[in-house]
């Protein structure tokens, strides 16, 4: 009966492999379309006569309504299941962007892009819900960040594409025509993704609005998810002031070409990719499932690359530049995967979707407050300098609040021992 059972679950990870790469399709494109605006961030501002302080409004857009989304889109997913949710998330992104391709005045750019924001949203809670249910804790972290990758893979591919393309045939066509892709794939992905078969066996128990204030009330009150999302606020903060800010720092501080500072975005951005697999991986092998050490490590990290930043110069070695960018993009964009591994372990399988949920509201609000507050602290000051350097104040402070909490437990896979 033991080998019988061993074979099973070989099987069942092995279809696991499998549906990754469905949920991985699925992620890059929508990040993709979703993190389109970083890369056409200078066109649009050219287009649109926006000061840097309105350009930190556009990502800062995109949360707010990822911040009212997570939630509601963490208890859907709960009770449908994530294939039900893939189109539904991928085609109200594909329509929300399409009319963004198509609006001149800032402030309904604005409110367009917090509708996006709200579908971008309800991918975490629906591809993470499918992490959990189809992988075991001993490789859950890498599975995760390999899911996560698809963000940045996704943001490197726009930036790689739709600026050259959005250079010869305008940014408005260029964001069109990706998402006429996005809808193509979202077709695909939703037919073949299959959810396993015990994930919904206890839908029933979702379905009432007590049990949902029940759960939600749970989550609430762990403390460790409450600090862990705060920390997140920071990180995903910083994070958004270099995909957003890069290539205005290189084009303007650092007098690179447009085309050379766009590449500075995919560099960065390749490195997330590769840091979204590496932490995840290390935390599996490296640290027994026990992933907080990572958290520090990508926040100090974060840190010194933002001090490096500060003083830069248009002399600076072109090597030094592209370094200390990959460096920064691996530990800055690489720490996802990991933060929402934590998260989806520190509470029941059943309500991970609205523990997803609640995560990314919180942390959410990081990115309504630091990128507009980076790009105003760059127009009062006139220097990138101070703008980095307020970046590595806050990573100490992220430090700190890491610091409470690993005070309250040590993090571990809540099915650690079944599994």
């Amino acid at each position: 009966m033991r080998t019988v059972n061993v074979k099973s679950k070989e099987h069942t990870l092995q279809i696991a492999w499998k549906m990754l790469i469905w949920l991985l399709l699925a992620q890059i494109m929508v990040s993709f379309v979703g993190r389109s605006l970083a890369p056409l961030t200078i066109l649009i501002g050219e287009d649109l006569s926006l000061s840097n302080t309105q350009i930190g409004l556009l990502p800062a857009a995109l949360f707010l309504g990822q911040s009212l989304a997570a939630i509601p889109s963490g208890l859907l997913v709960d009770r449908l299941g994530s294939k039900k949710q893939l189109f539904g998330t991928i085609a109200l992104l594909g329509v929300s962007f399409i009319l963004i391709s198509f609006t001149t005045q800032f402030y309904l750019l604005l409110i367009v892009v917090v509708i996006g924001g709200g579908a971008y949203a309800a991918m975490h809670p629906t591809t993470n819900r499918g992490i959990l249910y189809w992988f075991p804790q001993r490789s859950r972290g890498t599975a995760m960040g390999i899911k996560q990758m698809g963000i940045t893979a996704g943001s490197a591919l726009a930036a790689m594409f739709l600026l050259p393309l959005a250079k010869e045939l305008g940014w408005r066509p260029a964001l069109f025509i990706s998402c006429l892709v996005l809808l193509a794939v979202g077709v695909l992905v939703s037919y073949r993704y299959q959810d396993p078969a015990d994930s919904m066996a206890k839908k029933d128990a979702l379905l009432t609005k007590g049990k949902f204030q029940e759960d939600l009330r749970k989550i609430l009150q762990n403390k460790q998810v409450l600090l862990l999302s705060i920390s997140a606020m920071g990180l995903q903060g910083a994070q958004l002031c270099l995909t957003t800010y890069i290539i205005l720092f290189a084009f303007e501080k650092l007098e690179m070409t447009l085309i050379l500072a766009g590449l500075l975005l995919v560099l960065a951005e390749i490195g997330g990719s590769v840091g979204r697999v590496a932490w995840g991986t290390i935390s599996d092998k490296y640290f027994a499932g026990n992933r907080m050490i990572i958290m520090f490590i990508v926040t100090v990290l974060t840190g010194m690359c933002a001090l490096v930043c500060a003083v830069l110069l248009p002399a600076t070695p072109l090597i030094v530049v592209l370094c200390t960018v990959f460096i920064f993009g691996f530990s800055i964009s690489g720490y996802n995967g990991v933060w929402m591994t934590i998260i989806v372990e520190l509470v029941q399988k059943e309500i991970s979707g609205i523990a997803t949920g609640v995560t990314i509201t919180i942390s959410s609000w990081g990115v309504l407050i630091i990128p507009p507050l980076f790009g105003y602290i760059v127009d009062i000051s006139g220097s990138f300098s101070k703008g980095w350097l307020f970046i590595a104040s806050l990573m100490a402070v992220v430090v700190l609040l890491l610091k409470q909490t690993t005070n309250h437990t040590e993090v571990k896979g809540v099915d650690e021992v079944v599994d």
